[in-house]
């Protein structure tokens, strides 16, 4: 069994403060809490958001009906909470009139959630992530470092939700990831922001899937798909907050040659970008290898950030002369270039131009045989 990040759950729950669990569908916030519920001496309730009545409850503004509905609780829990509107002003109600209450909501859309919840409850709520299996999540369940290094390709291809690294069958693995991209990838997207067709967004992704690691132009993906800029750029809002994939910003401040204008995608998962382009084979067979080994650096990378403290933003780097570092991560007054390499034995040098231009900067190079440092926290970081 594999040990979530947040567990045991308890550690982050607070009354008189919401626990607002957030991540994509299928990676485990209705399991987390679920095993909370089988060990809690607590009385609790637990509801799901698209039952109507608890819907019409919570979503009503009516503090008697509202407080009636958790009488003689101690533990409240709403599962997809996102499908509830006004679901924010609920939650505040409980808040501030059962301080003494423990309460979790999970939501897997950043967008229609935060959105929801986010004024009502300034000052009362704590916020999780939760992102499929991270390496350190996972590190404890093999041998060792080694162990789990050797298995390196299988996450490359298929990715890391929990049902896809608990399967041991590359086929299940695959038919999980197609039931996953085809039926729940899009579904918040489709039900909460009301647009009647899955085809724009699905051929969008699929260019985005070819352009990993590659910056992207809004008015090609606008013209490759026949809609507009505008419509190119709110699918991508949506997309990234139903956490399909992940965006990173360039990096400019000395040089006037330094690329600012257009930012890179990443998907959150590389088993749900390698499904969306129906492409499940070995590495030897394949031209995108290091494509692959950079969002997945970037993920995990990103998961990293999310679960330990490292106080830092994260950006690429490039020259219009064609100058680049695939991760540059700043704080602290502190700066660190890393390239991702897939072969052990390249050794590249950090650009002239960036070292000149930033002289107090470290470069590093993260491959195959000292990833595990990059993304877990077994090291001290750079920064």
């Amino acid at each position: 069994m594999i040990r979530r990040i947040y567990h045991p759950l308890e550690k982050h729950l607070q009354p008189g403060r919401v626990l607002v669990i957030y991540g994509p569908r299928r990676v485990g916030k209705t399991t987390l809490v679920q095993e909370l519920l089988s060990r809690t001496t607590l009385k609790y309730r637990s509801d799901i958001g698209d039952d109507l009545p608890t819907a019409n409850i919570l979503g009503s503004r009516d503090v008697k009906r509202i407080l009636q509905h958790v009488e003689n609780l101690e533990l409240y829990v709403i599962d997809e909470a996102q499908l509830i509107p006004g679901i924010g002003m609920g939650l505040k109600i409980l808040a501030d009139q059962r301080p003494d209450l423990k309460i979790i909501a999970t939501g897997s859309s950043s967008f229609s959630l935060s959105q929801n919840i986010g004024e009502p409850l300034v000052g009362r709520k704590k916020t999780l992530t939760l992102y499929p299996v991270s390496q350190q999540e996972l590190l404890p369940t093999y041998l060792n470092k080694a162990d789990l290094r050797s298995h390196l390709e299988e996450f490359l291809i298929y990715g890391s939700y929990p049902s896809v690294v608990t399967t041991t069958t590359l086929e299940t693995k695959r038919d999980y990831l197609d039931e996953l991209t085809g039926s729940y990838l899009l579904q918040d997207i489709l039900t909460l922001e009301q647009i009647k067709s899955s085809a724009t967004l699905v051929n969008l992704l699929k260019l985005l899937a070819f352009q990993v690691g590659s910056e992207v132009s809004l008015n090609e993906l606008a013209n490759q798909l026949n809609i507009n800029v505008r419509t190119v750029g709110r699918y991508l809002d949506l997309l990234e907050k139903s956490f399909v994939i992940a965006k990173l910003s360039p990096f400019g401040r000395n040089l006037r040659s330094e690329v600012t204008q257009k930012s890179k995608y990443y998907f959150l998962d590389n088993g749900v970008r390698n499904s969306i382009i129906s492409q499940f084979n070995s590495l030897d067979m394949r031209n995108d290898v290091g494509q692959l080994w950079e969002n997945f650096l970037f993920v995990e990378r990103l998961k990293r950030r999310s679960y330990t403290p490292i106080r830092n933003q994260t950006y690429f780097w490039r020259t219009y002369q064609g100058n680049e570092i695939d991760f540059l991560e700043e704080g602290d007054g502190a700066m660190v270039g890393y390239e991702a390499k897939w072969s052990t034995s390249a050794q590249p040098k950090a650009p002239k131009s960036w070292l000149e231009a930033y002289p107090e900067a470290i470069f590093e190079v993260v491959n195959p045989d000292n990833y595990l440092d990059f993304v877990t926290n077994t090291t001290q970081d750079t920064i």
